[in-house]
């Protein structure tokens, strides 16, 4: 069972959407047959084979076993994968594209680049998995808790210089066998169950200096 499993085709997205299916996809972190999930989800048995099956033909689902039961073979089955995460490439036609209005102050724009960030990772994940090979890739997660929004707008402006030196040291043009990879570095509030304590938009609050756009290698390293 994969950790997590990319869904890229609108079919199988459409099945995985569905409250019953996804209650049987979580249900089957733990293999079990139409009968067991029955029980568990308190359904039909004939109900949730015909889920069942929905589910294996898009590869959400997969048969971990047989088992014979006198003269009935129970099929046993699992989830293909921990946890499922839609791609935008899904709704290509209207997917959010970063190019098109390139905003560092802009939390959509931030999330237009979270969006094509799983787009296109999972894309090397699905490539890679027909391959039997490993993405080679690299991720940072940290929380920090500004004193205000002073020190918010210097920690952006330093953070965008680190990467902009980052970038240029490393970043060759020319070497024929180079890689391209992308460099995405975001900054954003963790949302909590309280209600803000200011409207939530894209502008930036009047006390929040902002920060120099950095130069285009910051965005992307090219090679």
């Amino acid at each position: 069972m994969l950790d997590v499993a990319v869904i890229e085709e609108p079919a199988a997205a459409e099945a995985s959407l569905d409250p019953i299916r996804a209650g049987i996809l979580a249900a089957l972190a733990e293999p079990g047959s139409a009968t067991m999930l029955a029980a568990r989800l308190g359904l039909p048995r004939q109900k949730v084979n015909y889920h069942l099956k929905e589910l294996e033909r898009h590869g959400l689902v997969e048969l971990a076993e047989e088992r014979r039961k006198g003269n009935v073979t129970e099929r046993v089955y699992r989830a293909t994968a921990a946890s499922y995460v839609i791609s935008p490439i899904v709704l290509a036609a209207v997917s959010p594209d970063p190019a098109r209005s390139p905003d560092q102050l802009s939390a959509r724009w931030l999330l237009a680049l979270g969006s094509r960030l799983v787009q296109e990772v999972g894309q090397l994940l699905t490539g890679a998995a027909r391959a039997g090979q490993r993405v080679a890739s690299f991720g940072i997660d940290a929380e920090v808790r500004f004193a205000s929004a002073a020190d918010r707008a210097a920690f952006a402006e330093e953070l965008a210089q680190s990467v902009a030196a980052l970038v240029g040291r490393y970043h060759d043009e020319s070497t024929p066998a180079g890689r391209t990879h992308r460099v995405v570095v975001g900054l954003h509030q963790v949302p909590t169950t309280t209600a803000p304590r200011g409207p939530a938009t894209d502008t930036p609050a009047t006390d929040t200096p902002a920060p120099p756009a950095p130069p285009e290698a910051a965005q992307e390293n090219r090679r």
